[in-house]
């Protein structure tokens, strides 16, 4: 059985535990997401598809 979990909601966890576990404060937090929403607008978010996507695509092959 495969499980698929969105990539937004797997980082909107990982941001949670990390403001929860104080690894990371709310201030950095909220920049951090805002240079994302940024990030969207540029030419480089093309880039950042195809690299999420080859890596994603990669890890089930992983370790077979």
């Amino acid at each position: 059985m495969v499980l698929t979990i969105p990539l937004v909601l797997l980082l909107a966890v990982v941001a949670a535990l990390l403001l929860r576990f104080r690894a990371v404060g709310a201030g950095a937090a909220v920049v951090v997401a805002l240079f994302g929403f940024y990030l969207a607008r540029t030419g480089a978010a093309d880039t950042v598809d195809h690299l999420v996507t080859a890596v994603t695509d990669a890890l089930p092959g992983i370790g077979h």
